[in-house]
């Protein structure tokens, strides 16, 4: 039986069947469940096959970690989906005009809409950035939008991911995995692919080529190197899409473009897929410690020289202060009221809000405005009195680092377990791509699933594992 206050997306909220898990239901019915505990342990052995790993920073031992996945699918109907993919198309528009906006006239702020120093005191802002114009207007290429759902037509946007979202590959390794091990089920249910991603991506970075590029634009992945805790992904996209994936040391500036070391010698660089944060990537403008990016990049940039994507600067739209205002955003440059809804949000950095978030503490979840990966945030209801205790000397130390949200009731979906299905609380990371051709979501995305029964922590850094995500066809 499910939770009558929680969501279960197979079962709904009163224990009947949904139409979308009908021919699935019918399927799992007549499978053995030895033969699937078999295929489960097959999809482990295939992805360490595969060496489908992250890192997980700051622990001495099993640096290197294999994510867990799930055989069951997660289930969208068509319907629901082409709701969904409007609300994020209109989303994705809503931030690249705010980051265009931000660092061009700022109308924004001068029509009251968002605070100046929301901007000002940013550490997100990245003033290098005032008054360049990316390649076709462009500053968010690949996007992840975090979304979670509480009911049958309830879905809440969670969070943007601008900078550098993660997680595609396994959204590709997940599908792959799942048509090797059951191919009879995509002939029973009506699922639309994600397998043209890496193509997409590919085409979408050329559509964003500069005006300097001559032929075909030439694409490469910069990767912080192997130690990074999403380099399997870096690898893995740059491969499937044909392309160089490269480190700072292989990069240099030539005739004032951005050139990778071939066996033919230096070869100009269009567009560079980046995965190095912005405080890394060019130690002349920013971090001059850095040994990860490439000297001067900035300038050729400002120049024209290349495209980078992100664009640097985006990481200020993943700033959760912001995100509070993503509403206000949204109408501002769309003149439309958001088709996606923001999670309540508390600014802790505003004294009423401190005061209400610091009385209700056990109650709500705390995040760090700058944080990801679950790191740094309270969840008050599963919180300890010690937890509770230490989250209130920082929020009073810096209120401002800080936004708090109510404990929602994310849906759940079944896993499999030696009981049979069992649910668990899930969250989606659509993925993006945008270039001047249009906005491109890719039908599903990534489901990241809390497999602690309870837990509503479904990041892989924190104990979450995978799912692959369907999207039926209408």
């Amino acid at each position: 039986m499910t939770d009558t206050q929680i969501f279960d997306e197979m079962w709904g909220s009163d224990d009947s069947l949904r139409a979308p898990y009908q021919k699935f239901h019918d399927w799992f019915g007549a499978e053995d469940a030895a033969r699937l505990r078999a295929k489960q342990r097959e999809a482990e052995e295939l992805f360490r096959l595969t060496g489908i790993t992250f890192n997980v920073y700051g622990r001495a031992e099993a640096e290197e970690r294999l994510i867990p996945f799930d055989i069951i699918p997660r289930i969208i109907s068509g319907a629901e989906w082409l709701r969904l993919s409007r609300g994020i198309e209109q989303r994705v528009r809503a931030l690249n005009a705010f980051l265009a906006d931000i660092y061009g006239g700022q109308e924004i702020i001068k029509a009251g809409r968002l605070p100046a120093e929301m901007i000002a005191r940013n550490e997100a802002f990245l003033p290098h950035m005032i008054g360049v114009a990316p390649p076709g207007d462009v500053y968010t290429h690949i996007v992840g939008i975090d979304l979670v759902r509480t009911g049958p037509g309830e879905f809440y946007v969670l969070e943007d991911n601008a900078r550098t979202p993660s997680g595609v590959s396994y959204m590709l390794e997940n599908r792959e995995t799942m048509l090797q091990m059951f191919p009879e089920l995509f002939s029973q249910n009506r699922v639309q692919p994600v397998q043209t991603y890496p193509a997409d991506l590919h085409r979408s970075l050329a559509a964003c080529a500069p005006a300097a590029t001559t032929g075909d634009p030439v694409v490469a992945v910069l990767t912080p190197g192997i130690y990074n805790s999403a380099y399997f992904e870096h690898a893995f996209l740059a491969d499937q899409m044909g392309v160089e994936l490269v480190e700072g040391h292989d990069l240099r500036i030539v005739d004032g473009r951005v050139a990778m070391r071939t066996t033919r010698g230096y070869t100009p660089i269009d567009v560079l897929y980046r995965r190095v944060d912005d405080d890394f990537l060019d130690p002349l403008n920013f971090n001059p410690d850095s040994q990860l990016g490439v000297a001067g990049i900035m300038d050729v940039y400002r120049a024209g020289g290349i495209t980078i994507a992100n664009a640097p600067g985006t990481g200020i739209a993943d700033d959760k202060a912001i995100y509070s205002y993503m509403p206000e955003i949204v109408e501002f440059y769309t003149g439309e009221r958001p088709l996606l809804e923001n999670v309540p949000t508390w600014r802790c950095s505003e004294p009423e809000a401190l005061a209400y978030v610091l009385d209700n503490l056990s109650e709500l979840v705390v995040k760090e405005v700058h944080g990801s990966g679950g790191y740094g945030m309270l969840i008050g209801p599963t919180a300890t009195k010690k937890d509770l205790a230490a989250f209130r000397k920082k929020l009073r130390a810096r209120p401002g680092n800080y936004i708090a949200q109510p404990t929602l009731s994310l849906s759940t979906v079944p896993i499999f377990s030696r009981a049979g299905l069992t649910p668990r609380h899930v969250d989606l990371r659509p993925f993006v791509l945008v270039s001047p051709e249009g906005i491109r979501v890719t039908p599903g995305g990534l489901t990241r699933v809390a497999l602690k029964k309870g837990s509503l922590v479904v990041n892989s850094s924190q104990g979450g594992g995978t799912k692959d995500t369907w999207v039926l066809e209408e």
